[in-house]
């Protein structure tokens, strides 16, 4: 019975020994980025217009993919980086007022002025956005920076949908405070103005992510932006400006700087297109990590709304990969769809 089951044991280890042997010498399987493609965008969620198209939506040129989010789904986004600044959801048209106080269960509505909290259409300004203006999203936000002092971190009043000079109902607006969890995240106290009690939820930092989003509504975290390696831009509708004032409108365009892409507009001449373009034409782009470089200049709204045949964008992404972009249709200017657009890229050149 031991020599049987000592030739059990021998057979047991000589299996294990090979199987592990043969995981070792497996090779890791390393997916080349896309050539290119050809995208439809999917703006829509149900049957809204497409100038009020209800998804963000992100494209990863080098996997060929995009992810649409619809934008009410959350209210606030917290940093995953070394600061600790939490934006608002300007896709929503959210603004914020600060309170002089630190207890929220004292607020009431005694304490504002609702019509202070709008914004667009000729009303509001950029303290109580997030500045659109600005290169990088986190330069001027309507939250100041979380404090390591408790005391320093003021309540907001939170009106998470406007955009066209218009503020919630009392009951639907919130109110908040952020404080700091030790070095590793955030603690958020929210409410509805109308309630007199508060309730919290921890926020974790998130190395893969850029922002870590919370929905007030849902008093949970969700999920918005995939993770920062995976996403090089964001067709949206947007809280951003014009003139000299906020102003919210769709169509808009912004890289992923934070998480490490650049990008270059290229106008299109007699001797340079798209087409032309080519690998050793990148020495002559200008790179920049501006989140608006694209904004608004691809798409063009006279003699009607369409995509600007004048001008294409180099898309450097994390990983070296270099993209020529085009959009080819966006509305009736060019045969397209409002909340659709079309968009083509093409690899020229691989990190």
């Amino acid at each position: 019975m031991n020599k049987l089951n000592s030739m059990i044991a021998i057979a047991f280890l000589a299996v294990t020994f090979t199987a592990c042997k043969k995981d070792a010498e497996e090779p890791i399987v390393v997916v080349p980025p896309s050539d290119g493609s050809t995208l439809t965008l999917n703006g829509i969620v149900g049957a809204e217009a497409g100038s009020a198209a209800g998804n963000s939506v992100y494209v990863d040129f080098s996997a060929d993919k995009q992810t649409a989010v619809e934008r009410d789904s959350w209210d606030l986004g917290f940093y995953s980086g070394a600061d600790f600044k939490v934006i608002l959801n300007s896709t929503n048209g959210a603004s914020a007022l600060v309170i002089n106080k630190t207890d929220l269960n004292t607020v009431t509505t005694a304490d504002f002025d609702p019509n202070a909290l709008k914004v667009g259409q000729g009303q509001g300004n950029f303290t109580i956005v997030d500045d659109g203006r600005e290169a990088n999203i986190l330069n001027k936000t309507a939250i100041a920076a979380i404090s390591a002092t408790d005391a320093e971190n003021k309540v907001y009043i939170i009106n998470r949908k406007g955009g066209a000079a218009t503020v919630l109902a009392n009951d639907e607006l919130y109110k908040i405070r952020v404080i700091r969890k030790g070095t590793t995240g955030y603690t958020l106290q929210y409410a509805k103005v109308t309630e007199t009690t508060f309730k919290t939820l921890d926020v974790t930092k998130n190395a893969d992510a850029n922002f870590q989003f919370t929905s007030l509504v849902k008093g949970t975290a969700v999920t918005v932006e995939p993770a920062k390696a995976s996403w090089d831009i964001v067709w949206t509708y947007s809280m951003y400006w014009t003139a000299t004032f906020p102003y919210a409108f769709s169509d808009l365009v912004f890289i992923n700087s934070l998480g490490g892409t650049s990008a270059a507009a290229v106008a299109v001449t007699d001797t340079k297109t798209y087409t032309s373009f080519s690998e050793a034409d990148i020495a002559s782009a200008t790179f920049s990590t501006s989140r608006d470089l694209i904004g608004a200049g691809w798409r063009s709204t006279q003699p009607a709304t369409g995509a600007n045949a004048k001008i294409f964008y180099i898309i450097k992404d994390a990983s070296g990969n270099y993209y020529k972009l085009k959009f080819v249709s966006m509305g009736a200017g060019d045969a397209g769809t409002r909340g659709k657009p079309v968009i083509e890229y093409k690899l020229i050149k691989k990190g």
